[in-house]
Protein backbone atom coordinates (compact mmCIF):
# COMPACT_ATOMS: atom_id res chain seq x y z
CA UNK A 1 0.00 0.00 0.00
CA UNK A 2 1.49 3.30 -1.14
CA UNK A 3 1.06 6.92 -0.24
CA UNK A 4 -2.23 8.72 -0.73
CA UNK A 5 -1.75 12.27 -1.96
CA UNK A 6 -4.26 14.73 -0.54
CA UNK A 7 -4.78 18.44 -0.68
CA UNK A 8 -4.64 20.21 2.70
CA UNK A 9 -8.41 20.74 2.45
CA UNK A 10 -9.04 17.07 1.69
CA UNK A 11 -6.85 15.95 4.58
CA UNK A 12 -8.71 18.25 6.98
CA UNK A 13 -12.11 16.99 5.76
CA UNK A 14 -11.09 13.36 6.28
CA UNK A 15 -9.65 14.18 9.71
CA UNK A 16 -12.88 15.99 10.67
CA UNK A 17 -15.04 13.03 9.56
CA UNK A 18 -12.82 10.65 11.56
CA UNK A 19 -13.15 12.78 14.70
CA UNK A 20 -16.93 12.96 14.28
CA UNK A 21 -17.26 9.20 13.93
CA UNK A 22 -14.96 8.44 16.87
CA UNK A 23 -16.10 11.14 19.29
CA UNK A 24 -19.80 11.43 18.55
CA UNK A 25 -21.21 8.66 16.35
CA UNK A 26 -19.45 5.86 18.27
CA UNK A 27 -21.03 7.05 21.55
CA UNK A 28 -24.47 7.48 19.99
CA UNK A 29 -24.40 3.93 18.65
CA UNK A 30 -23.16 2.59 21.99
CA UNK A 31 -26.10 4.26 23.74
CA UNK A 32 -28.52 2.84 21.15
CA UNK A 33 -27.14 -0.66 21.76
CA UNK A 34 -27.57 -0.19 25.53
CA UNK A 35 -31.17 0.97 25.14
CA UNK A 36 -31.95 -1.90 22.77
CA UNK A 37 -30.49 -4.46 25.22
CA UNK A 38 -32.95 -3.29 27.84
CA UNK A 39 -35.85 -4.17 25.53
CA UNK A 40 -35.38 -7.89 26.17
CA UNK A 41 -34.55 -10.97 24.13
CA UNK A 42 -31.62 -10.10 21.87
CA UNK A 43 -32.39 -12.86 19.35
CA UNK A 44 -35.57 -11.16 18.17
CA UNK A 45 -34.66 -7.58 18.98
CA UNK A 46 -34.60 -5.63 15.70
CA UNK A 47 -33.40 -2.42 17.38
CA UNK A 48 -30.42 -4.26 18.86
CA UNK A 49 -29.45 -5.88 15.54
CA UNK A 50 -29.87 -2.59 13.70
CA UNK A 51 -27.64 -0.79 16.22
CA UNK A 52 -25.00 -3.56 16.02
CA UNK A 53 -25.03 -3.29 12.21
CA UNK A 54 -24.59 0.48 12.47
CA UNK A 55 -21.72 -0.09 14.89
CA UNK A 56 -19.99 -2.44 12.46
CA UNK A 57 -20.36 0.02 9.57
CA UNK A 58 -19.12 2.91 11.71
CA UNK A 59 -16.06 0.98 12.91
CA UNK A 60 -15.25 -0.10 9.34
CA UNK A 61 -15.43 3.52 8.16
CA UNK A 62 -13.21 4.62 11.07
CA UNK A 63 -10.59 2.00 10.10
CA UNK A 64 -10.76 3.12 6.46
CA UNK A 65 -10.25 6.77 7.42
CA UNK A 66 -7.39 5.87 9.78
CA UNK A 67 -5.72 3.95 6.96
CA UNK A 68 -6.09 6.93 4.63
CA UNK A 69 -4.77 9.38 7.23
CA UNK A 70 -1.80 7.17 8.08
CA UNK A 71 -0.79 6.96 4.40
CA UNK A 72 -1.60 10.58 3.54
CA UNK A 73 0.95 12.90 2.01
CA UNK A 74 -0.23 16.48 1.80
CA UNK A 75 0.50 18.24 -1.46
CA UNK A 76 2.62 21.34 -1.14
CA UNK A 77 1.31 23.60 -3.90
CA UNK A 78 4.33 25.90 -3.69
CA UNK A 79 6.64 23.23 -5.14
CA UNK A 80 4.32 22.04 -7.89
CA UNK A 81 4.55 23.23 -11.50
CA UNK A 82 1.71 25.71 -11.95
CA UNK A 83 1.84 25.57 -15.76
CA UNK A 84 0.68 21.95 -16.01
CA UNK A 85 -2.40 20.08 -14.91
CA UNK A 86 -1.23 18.08 -11.90
CA UNK A 87 -2.80 16.75 -8.72
CA UNK A 88 -4.23 19.64 -6.71
CA UNK A 89 -4.74 21.90 -9.73
CA UNK A 90 -7.97 23.78 -10.38
CA UNK A 91 -8.61 23.52 -14.07
CA UNK A 92 -11.07 25.61 -16.06
CA UNK A 93 -12.02 23.91 -19.31
CA UNK A 94 -14.30 24.51 -22.25
CA UNK A 95 -16.13 21.42 -23.40
CA UNK A 96 -15.94 21.88 -27.17
CA UNK A 97 -18.86 19.51 -27.86
CA UNK A 98 -21.40 21.82 -26.17
CA UNK A 99 -19.32 24.98 -25.57
CA UNK A 100 -19.83 24.70 -21.78
CA UNK A 101 -17.28 26.13 -19.36
CA UNK A 102 -16.54 23.88 -16.39
CA UNK A 103 -14.07 24.01 -13.52
CA UNK A 104 -12.66 21.01 -11.67
CA UNK A 105 -10.09 20.38 -9.00
CA UNK A 106 -7.93 17.34 -9.65
CA UNK A 107 -7.61 15.28 -6.46
CA UNK A 108 -6.81 11.74 -5.34
CA UNK A 109 -9.50 9.08 -5.32
CA UNK A 110 -9.72 9.42 -1.53
CA UNK A 111 -11.10 12.95 -1.73
CA UNK A 112 -12.93 12.91 -5.07
CA UNK A 113 -16.44 14.37 -4.83
CA UNK A 114 -18.16 15.21 -8.10
CA UNK A 115 -20.82 17.28 -6.32
CA UNK A 116 -17.98 19.64 -5.28
CA UNK A 117 -16.32 19.49 -8.73
CA UNK A 118 -13.43 17.48 -7.28
CA UNK A 119 -12.52 14.76 -9.75
CA UNK A 120 -10.04 11.95 -9.31
CA UNK A 121 -6.79 12.13 -11.23
CA UNK A 122 -7.46 8.44 -11.95
CA UNK A 123 -10.78 9.19 -13.70
CA UNK A 124 -10.82 9.26 -17.51
CA UNK A 125 -11.11 13.08 -17.58
CA UNK A 126 -8.48 13.50 -14.88
CA UNK A 127 -6.03 11.15 -16.58
CA UNK A 128 -6.65 12.84 -19.92
CA UNK A 129 -5.78 16.29 -18.54
CA UNK A 130 -2.71 15.32 -16.49
CA UNK A 131 0.47 17.00 -17.66
CA UNK A 132 -1.22 19.28 -20.21
CA UNK A 133 -1.06 23.09 -20.35
CA UNK A 134 -3.32 26.09 -20.92
CA UNK A 135 -4.39 26.47 -24.55
CA UNK A 136 -4.19 22.78 -25.38
CA UNK A 137 -7.19 21.04 -26.95
CA UNK A 138 -7.57 17.41 -25.94
CA UNK A 139 -9.71 14.52 -27.10
CA UNK A 140 -10.36 12.33 -24.07
CA UNK A 141 -11.94 8.89 -24.12
CA UNK A 142 -14.70 8.65 -21.54
CA UNK A 143 -17.22 5.84 -20.94
CA UNK A 144 -19.82 7.60 -23.13
CA UNK A 145 -17.42 8.04 -26.07
CA UNK A 146 -15.05 10.95 -26.59
CA UNK A 147 -14.97 14.39 -25.02
CA UNK A 148 -13.09 17.27 -26.62
CA UNK A 149 -11.94 19.94 -24.20
CA UNK A 150 -9.78 23.05 -24.27
CA UNK A 151 -7.80 23.93 -21.13
CA UNK A 152 -8.52 27.58 -20.39
CA UNK A 153 -6.90 28.15 -17.00
CA UNK A 154 -4.85 26.34 -14.35
CA UNK A 155 -4.61 27.60 -10.78
CA UNK A 156 -3.73 26.30 -7.31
Amino acid sequence: MGDIFLTREGYEEIKKEHELLVQKKRHEISRAIGVARELGDLKENAEYHSAKDAQGLNEARIRDLENTLSRARILDNENIDKDKVLLGAKVKIRVVNDNEIEEYTLVSEAEADFSKNKISAASPLGQGMLGHKVGETLQIKIPAGFMVIEILEISR
